[in-house]
């Protein structure tokens, strides 16, 4: 496989587009990872400086092999030998003394924070996102369909998730899990069953679990799949450095009845919203739709947990999992066309495990489409 040196490898109108949506008032400079790669198509060394109404400028330590129009190569930051009264950094994920560090290098007697500039932008798609997204959903699809043939009797959690990411891996997976906020980490996804599906984690998400390690206290804690218990299965989508997020359960024997219907509650609340979720949707009204069907078939003590509820039912994907916007009971966002979200409406079942789907959608001008079409029912394992 070709690398191509190209050090911006989108088209000039998509990243002009892309520019263009930050709405920047001051110069900025880009060097966080995902934010590089939304705006040049890869990850570099370096740093990304944008002048209003100029063109982008490059200041690269690695690779130097890189090639294309104004690209700088340095060692450090104070090579970079420009000047600027303020300056634009990404202070929500940029180290203190990094961005005290840039602030001296081009002599700013002001820090203007673009983190939100940034994310508002992110939350639109331009149509070559989404059609990257949809082609993640197919092959993330794919890879579920894989599942329950992976599963073995006596296997743990941690065995059948290995498996998983064995799968995704060979069906093109880049691996990675990139996660917006400082505070959550997770390994290629979260496989869960038991009573570990009730075992809360530190991180802000959907679900917990124990982990291997209190190092990284999520997901599988290498407990049994027993008959009678669900297996939960989030799993990475990452295959072109955007990310489709989807959850399907598998069933271990019979379920209790209490898990069936859950389950059956978790794909109409899914149905539901997408019906709603048109351009204009108020976000902490879909949340609240959520709840409400919940709390009307009676599992509102087990909705997104038992011992601990996460305070949400869908999010923003794309480059990141947990980008804007968010569907949850204070959120002052509505839905816009081009929008990507996840919608996760799940169930903790004590001593069963956790039940529920979580699809991907596009905001379309006609509504959200779903673009992780794998079956929704509950699947046996046995």
């Amino acid at each position: 496989m070709n690398y191509d040196l190209n050090i911006c490898l989108l088209s000039a109108d998509e990243q002009q587009r892309r520019i263009e949506r930050l709405r920047l008032d001051s110069p900025a400079l880009i060097c966080d990872n995902a934010n590089l790669f939304y705006l040049t198509g890869r990850v570099f060394c370096g740093y990304l400086f944008l002048q209003p109404g100029e063109a982008p400028q490059y200041f690269v330590k690695r690779p130097s092999e890189l090639k294309g129009d104004n690209i700088t190569l340095i060692r450090k930051p104070e090579d970079i030998g420009l000047t600027c009264p303020a300056l634009g950094l990404e202070l929500g994920s940029l180290a203190y003394a990094q961005a005290m560090r840039l602030q001296a290098a081009f002599g700013a007697t002001e820090l203007i924070d673009i983190s939100g500039n940034i994310m508002r932008s992110r939350s639109v798609k331009t149509l070559l996102e989404q059609q990257l997204l949809r082609e993640d959903g197919i092959r993330h699809a794919g890879v579920y369909a894989r599942i329950p043939g992976l599963f073995r009797e006596g296997m743990t959690d941690i065995e059948l998730q290995a498996e998983i990411e064995r799968i995704d891996r060979l069906h093109g997976c880049l691996g990675q899990f990139r996660v917006n906020g400082t505070d959550m980490e997770i390994h290629m996804g979260n496989v869960i069953t038991g009573l570990n599906a009730d075992t809360p984690s530190p991180y802000d998400f959907a679900m917990g679990g124990a982990g291997l390690s209190p190092s990284l206290p999520v997901g599988a804690s290498g407990e049994e799949i027993k008959p009678g218990q669900a297996v939960m299965v989030d799993m990475n989508g990452n295959f072109n450095g955007y990310m489709t997020d989807m959850t399907r359960t598998y069933a271990c024997g019979t379920l209790p009845e209490k898990a069936v219907k859950a389950h059956q509650c978790s794909i109409d609340i899914c149905h539901e919203l997408a019906s709603r979720g048109k351009p204009g949707a108020d976000c902490k009204q879909l949340y609240e739709t959520a709840l409400n069907i919940a709390r009307e078939a009676g599992f509102a003590d087990c909705f997104m947990g038992h011992k601990y509820h996460a305070g949400f039912v869908g999010h923003g994907v794309g480059i990141q999992i947990n980008e804007l916007p968010v569907l949850a009971p204070r959120s002052k966002m509505v839905l816009t066309e081009g929008n990507v979200i996840a919608i996760e409406p799940k169930f903790v079942i004590e001593g069963v495990g956790a039940v529920g789907i979580e699809n991907t959608y596009i905001c379309t001008a006609d509504g959200l489409e779903c673009i992780t079409n794998a079956p929704e029912e509950l699947i046996q394992l046995l």
